[in-house]
């Protein structure tokens, strides 16, 4: 597991994201957390409640995301949740008498019954709670302001007040609305996520980041509003497609990528594994990751530095979603590209060796995950650098990319690179398309 950062590294991170916010011209370097076997973030619980027999208590993981100001909130990760217990978990963070749960048409007909009538479970704490439901349309290419706007319509004609709860349910592109929904509404209210895709599981529902797209760039409208918990069933993977399992993979290889070695040397032993949906392998792929997002989550919230290394890949991957229509291609799909593209470019820059640059290749392929644009693609030298020239690191003008430098599990997060790499590094995956 992800080791905790020491009061040393954190003044270290805390002083770099100062001073990239000070000048956004400078450069970032992390270094990962080497220790697998911390166990200081995450501890293992067996639920015990008055009604479930002890026989049937459910074991499950709690990875805490520290914040100041008494923001705290736990990330819960199990399967085989029973109703009341999933009720005791989330219903303790909701705070006021209303809850709104939204989802998408594709996940209603699966979850949206059983959990609008655990959410409204009185019995496990004589909290009376209203659950009202809103479905919206599925997809990257409906993550709009407009349809985000149909949760703001429904709250405002219940007349939601600012103690109600705003509940996600559903992937990445369900928890970005919501929780920009629940960020303007009335200047915020709480809300809670219960992610269904690996996406969201290991990246987007934690972390507090949120928004919709616009046709000039992916999230750029939106706004940072942490989550009062995330309660992670991990048996709704069971019905999730294959494409869209591999998609949230590429976020996983992220993190072994950008800080913790260790971890990529475990995916490239069980990659089949977490293809095969085996779920000790699932469990633990997911609170890794979560413990190495919440570990940067605290080091710097708003993304003035270390958090941005996150990022990996994403920038390639953006103008890759957006030049070829949101839709075309699922998010870690473009990820998994745009990574293949900043380990390219690392590599041609020095900062990586062959090696390693073969084994990214190697383990993206392994979870059958692109790395190269297909030939039917639209993507243009020119496409790539105007969209790459709206992307939220730009500052003052400058792009800033994430790349990796030196051993495996080192990155950075940088405005100062060869440009001559950058250009052939796009030229040599367009020529792909044309050759």
């Amino acid at each position: 597991m992800a080791s905790v950062l020491s009061p040393t590294r954190w003044l270290h991170l805390a002083t770099t994201a100062l001073l990239l916010t000070t000048n956004p011209a400078a450069s970032f370097s992390t270094t990962p957390p080497q220790n697998s076997n911390n166990n200081n973030r995450c501890t293992t619980t067996s639920l015990s409640v008055a009604s479930t027999p002890p026989s049937t208590t459910t074991p499950y993981d709690t990875v805490k995301v520290d914040l100041s100001s008494g923001r705290d909130y736990p990330i819960y990760i199990g399967s085989d949740f029973t109703d009341t217990e999933a009720a005791t978990l989330i219903r303790k963070h909701i705070h006021g008498k209303r809850v709104l749960l939204i989802t998408n048409d594709r996940i209603a007909p699966l979850y949206l019954e059983r959990y609008q009538q655990l959410l409204s479970d009185n019995s496990v704490d004589d909290k009376e709670l209203v659950v009202d439901t809103v479905v919206l349309p599925d997809g990257e290419e409906n993550k709009t302001y407009d349809v985000m706007a149909m949760v703001l319509d429904k709250a405002l004609g219940l007349g939601l007040d600012r103690k109600s709860t705003f509940v996600a349910l559903g992937g990445g592109v369900i928890g970005d609305m919501v929780g920009f929904a629940s960020a303007v509404y009335q200047r915020g209210v709480n809300f809670v996520q219960i992610p269904t895709t690996v996406m969201a599981m290991v990246d987007s529902s934690v972390g507090g980041k949120t928004g919709v797209n616009h046709s000039l760039g992916k999230n750029m409208i939106g706004a940072f509003h942490q989550p009062q918990c995330v309660f992670i069933d991990t048996n709704t993977l069971n019905t999730l497609p294959d494409r869209e399992l591999k998609s949230g993979i590429s976020e996983v290889v992220k993190y072994g990528l950008i800080r913790d070695a260790p971890f990529f040397e475990w995916q490239e032993e069980n990659m089949t594994k977490l293809l095969e949906r085996d779920p000790e392998a699932t469990r633990y792929a997911i609170r890794r990751s979560c413990e190495n997002k919440a570990d940067v989550v605290q080091a710097d919230e708003l993304e003035a530095g270390v958090r941005a290394t996150l990022n990996l890949g994403h920038t390639f991957g953006h103008a890759i979603e957006n030049g070829s229509g949101y839709g075309t291609w699922l998010h870690g799909e473009g990820v998994s590209i745009g990574t293949a593209m900043a380990a390219t470019m690392s590599e041609k820059m020095g900062w990586i060796d062959e090696g390693l640059k073969q084994r990214i290749y190697d383990i993206l392929e392994s979870a059958d995950l692109p790395v190269k644009l297909p030939r039917d693609s639209p993507m243009k030298v020119e496409t790539f650098n105007k969209l790459m020239s709206l992307d939220k690191k730009v500052a003052d003008g400058q792009l800033r990319l994430i790349l990796l430098q030196g051993e495996l599990g080192n990155c950075k997060f940088t405005g100062e690179f060869d440009t001559g790499a950058l250009q052939e590094t796009i030229e040599e995956f367009v020529k792909e398309i044309e050759a």
